[in-house]
């Protein structure tokens, strides 16, 4: 199996090293599946352009050039990709020890599904794990994962999901008109071809929350665009449609509440 890794960056030098040593990091020297990791760089000025270089040679393939957002600039790493199983990782998240291995045992057990998806710590700026709630909330749907109820609330975590490169040949790009919930809406489009397998504990990756990051900064416009595109899966007046219009007011609640507390603290 081969692996296919994609890193958008854009003025992220304050954790981009960390994110690319956590990539190398998953070449165990088993040979028990291959790693290529791409970067795409949207032209950044605050130094990640000198660590990129640092990095070279364990990058397979280096874009740097202006791009609409990181949406776009996945996709051109999508399109040069040559892996079974693609992915992309941000530039301020991180994977854990033995994650891809992990994922590749899994679709060993689960040949069939087009996406795979396992648990996902919080992180502040320092690395330091923060909202231990949320987490364990997205982890209790693990169980009775299926098409409705990612319809009704979004509980895969993006920096731990995979899928597949059949998956992506028939559910194509990601749009790039959408702001903040590129994933969650490719996450649906992939769980019509093939369902996914869920990857149980330990974490696979960290999510770096910040005040800069998409979570932190649109989190509003998020998960509008999120019920749009349930809406848009499911149908407008399916059931679990209107549930995910409940779902999203009482987070955005709880998400404007420790916004203007600037807690870093799970309020769930």
């Amino acid at each position: 199996m081969r692996f296919t890794v994609i890193t958008p960056s854009f003025n992220s030098g304050r954790f981009l090293e960390t994110t690319l040593r956590s990539v190398i990091a998953q070449r165990d020297g088993t040979g028990a599946f291959e790693l290529e990791h791409i970067v795409v760089d949207g032209g950044s000025s605050d130094g990640s352009l000198e660590i990129i270089e640092r990095y070279r040679g364990d990058l397979a393939h280096v874009i740097v050039e202006p791009d609409n957002g990181p949406a776009a600039a996945i996709n051109k790493g999508l399109r040069l990709a040559g892996g079974d199983m693609l992915a992309w990782l941000n530039a301020d998240d991180c994977y854990l020890p033995g994650a891809l291995a992990r994922v590749a045992e899994a679709t060993l057990r689960h040949p069939d599904r087009a996406l795979y998806f396992g648990r996902c710590r919080i992180v502040n700026e320092a690395g330091a794990e923060i909202r231990h709630g949320i987490t364990r909330f997205k982890a209790a749907f693990y169980g009775c994962s299926c098409r409705p109820l990612i319809q009704t609330i979004n509980y895969v975590s993006q920096p731990a999901m995979f899928f597949t490169r059949r998956a992506w040949l028939t559910a194509g790009g990601l749009r790039e008109d959408l702001t903040a919930a590129f994933d969650y809406e490719y996450i649906l489009r992939l769980w019509r071809h093939g369902g996914a397998a869920a990857i149980e504990a330990p974490p696979l990756a960290d999510f770096r929350w910040h005040s800069g990051s998409i979570s932190g900064r649109a989190f509003e416009r998020q998960f509008r665009e999120e019920w749009e595109a349930a809406a848009a899966d499911a149908g407008r007046w399916a059931p679990q449609t209107l549930l995910h219009a409940l779902v999203r007011h009482a987070i955005v609640a709880v998400y404007r509440r420790m916004a203007n507390t600037g807690s870093t603290r799970s309020l769930v």
